[in-house]
């Protein structure tokens, strides 16, 4: 039986070998924010999928949540993804680089001295981040972004994607999901502005429609999709009223760009709030380009997910940590692996490149 998951896909410009995506997955092995030749080892091996996002990345040194998490603001940032796209480009694949800019999400240990933490309104997160020099510390109460300092972003998002394009990446994907910068401002939890940046849900979805279009403009529609989680719980979000009128005046609002895709995160394999089929299924009539449905996904449900033409390409996550083969696993119903959880973001190669491929390429 020839299945959809397997066959061959045009994503704008490119020519996809299967409607597989590598969804981005946060993995701290950078070095001094830098990516290394570790990391490109780790990309290589997954280069099967049809397209791999990379794990979130630092716009600017503004952008940096995490411990150990890349950036792409720096030239010897640049040049350490040439490293990773060249490994993937060697084995036939195609990757793009996650534009994550942290906003609240973040601690001063975890960013350069001279950085800062911004966020649409001066309120913290709650709960504490994990900081390789002192354990886990509590979130700090971020500033509130100036005009300026909006600017300032949305010029970051645009230089890193112009970066991104220099270091061999196929495009960008923008992270407006899961309570980051993007998704502070198009929720009312986070956004409490006064300016032209809150209220309406025009005005939330205006910082992501500025990135977008900002970035559309230094490399080209084809090589821009945008990843959100609409009724997504991460981070201290929650769903909130006229959110779906909102998601679709933000979808509208993209179409006018021609980006090449809308890319759905739905945790609820992870325990939270499904997200309404009844949203998907609008989100995905009213966007006019390729639509990547994600979320717990085995190849059963992202075959049925294809053959519903409920989604254009099907990203999984945590299974390709464990099986860096997991397109020939899935092709030839081979067992999958269960990953080591205890190393998702512990540095170095265990847990990270040594699980075995059991099926030949």
């Amino acid at each position: 039986m020839n299945m959809k998951l397997f066959s061959s896909y045009s994503l704008g410009p490119l020519a996809l070998k299967n409607r597989v995506v590598m969804a981005p997955m946060t993995r701290c092995r950078a070095e001094n924010n830098i990516p290394t030749d570790l990391m490109a080892e780790y990309y290589a091996q997954r280069a099967s999928a049809g397209l791999i996002i990379t794990e979130g990345t630092a716009p600017s040194k503004n952008g940096l949540g995490y411990a150990r998490i890349p950036g792409i603001y720096s030239s010897e940032q640049v040049e350490g993804w040439k490293k990773v796209t060249q490994a993937v480009h060697d084995k036939g694949g195609k990757i793009f680089v996650q534009l994550m800019h942290t906003g609240r999400v973040s601690h001063p240990l975890n960013m350069e001295t001279d950085a800062r933490i911004v966020a649409p309104s001066a309120i913290a997160l709650s709960g504490e981040m994990y900081t390789d020099q002192e354990g886990n510390k509590p979130y700090p109460v971020p500033e509130e972004m100036t005009s300026a300092d909006i600017k300032e972003a949305i010029q970051e998002f645009v230089s890193a994607s112009k970066n991104a394009i220099e270091s061999g990446m196929d495009g960008v994907e923008l992270h407006g999901a899961n309570g980051y910068l993007i998704n502070q401002f198009l929720s009312p939890i986070t956004n409490q502005r006064t300016d032209e940046y809150r209220g309406s849900p025009e005005n939330r979805n205006r910082f992501a429609v500025e990135v977008a279009k900002g970035v559309v403009e230094a490399i080209g529609a084809d090589k821009v999709g945008i990843r959100i989680s609409p009724y997504g719980v991460f981070n201290d979000l929650a769903p909130f009223e006229g959110i779906d009128e909102q998601y679709l005046a933000l979808v509208d609002a993209l179409n006018e760009l021609d980006i090449l895709y809308l890319h759905i995160v739905d945790h609820s394999g992870m325990g939270a709030p499904e997200v309404p089929k009844s949203i998907k299924q609008k989100l995905k009539s009213a966007f006019k380009s390729t639509f990547i449905s994600s979320g717990g996904l085995d190849k059963e449900k992202a075959e049925g997910i294809l053959e519903a033409e409920e989604g254009d390409l099907v990203a999984f996550g945590r299974p390709f940590i464990a099986n860096p083969d997991l397109v020939e696993r899935l092709k030839e119903n081979a067992e999958i692996a269960t990953p080591d959880f205890d190393t998702f973001y512990t540095p170095g190669e265990k847990g990270y490149t040594d699980y075995t491929v059991a099926v030949a390429h």
